[in-house]
């Protein structure tokens, strides 16, 4: 199916010159000058090379048809990633680079979407967000006050996140996976 230049999105599976490619972000656009454009940066799905293409709103590409499923994150070792199929309890490994970054969060029997394209895996989405535990956070400065000053933390995972100033070591708080950003302290 054709997909014209401005209505590609994030998540997106496309064909362009008979190359396939997951895009990672977009960006629309409005040059002083000219006509807008949407900037898409993406990554292909055979070689995991990343690259960015812009599409002005005239041109297309073809928009693939890709199957989801829901599985389970099992393990990993080195680079390749194991999940499970529910129903049929078949499993799929695969290499990191197809997960990206958001690897660093997958937890024991974490729930993600992987899409295929005629039975081949080609992406992974992890869920939005996920709680993680704070294990060393800066101390507060004194007269910092916290309408918008933020302090280095670091998860249980290793991950380095900015919080808010009363969030300390062993604090419970809900992290958006794909930017990397505090979202709120967790409810126990």
């Amino acid at each position: 199916m054709k997909i014209i230049g401005s209505a590609i999105r994030a998540g997106n599976i496309i064909e362009v010159d008979g190359r396939i490619f997951q895009v990672i972000k977009h960006n629309i656009v409005q040059p002083g000058k000219g006509g807008a454009f949407n900037q898409i940066d993406m990554r292909d799905i055979k070689t995991g090379t990343k690259t960015n293409m812009k599409f002005r709103s005239d041109e297309t590409a073809e928009l693939l048809r890709v199957d989801e499923k829901e599985l389970q994150y099992l393990f990993h070792e080195g680079d390749q990633y194991t999940f499970m199929d529910q129903e049929s309890y078949e499993q799929v490994t695969v290499n990191r680079d197809m997960i990206g970054d958001p690897a660093d969060f997958l937890v024991d029997n974490m729930m993600v979407t992987m899409n295929f394209i005629e039975g081949n895996p080609v992406a992974v989405k992890l869920p939005q967000t996920t709680v993680r535990t704070i294990v060393e956070a800066d101390a507060v400065v004194k007269g910092q006050t916290a309408s918008s000053s933020y302090k280095p933390a670091v998860l249980d995972n290793g991950v380095r996140v900015m919080v808010p100033p009363f969030i300390g070591a062993g604090t419970k708080i809900v992290v958006n996976i794909d930017e990397r950003a505090y979202v709120e302290r967790a409810k126990d």
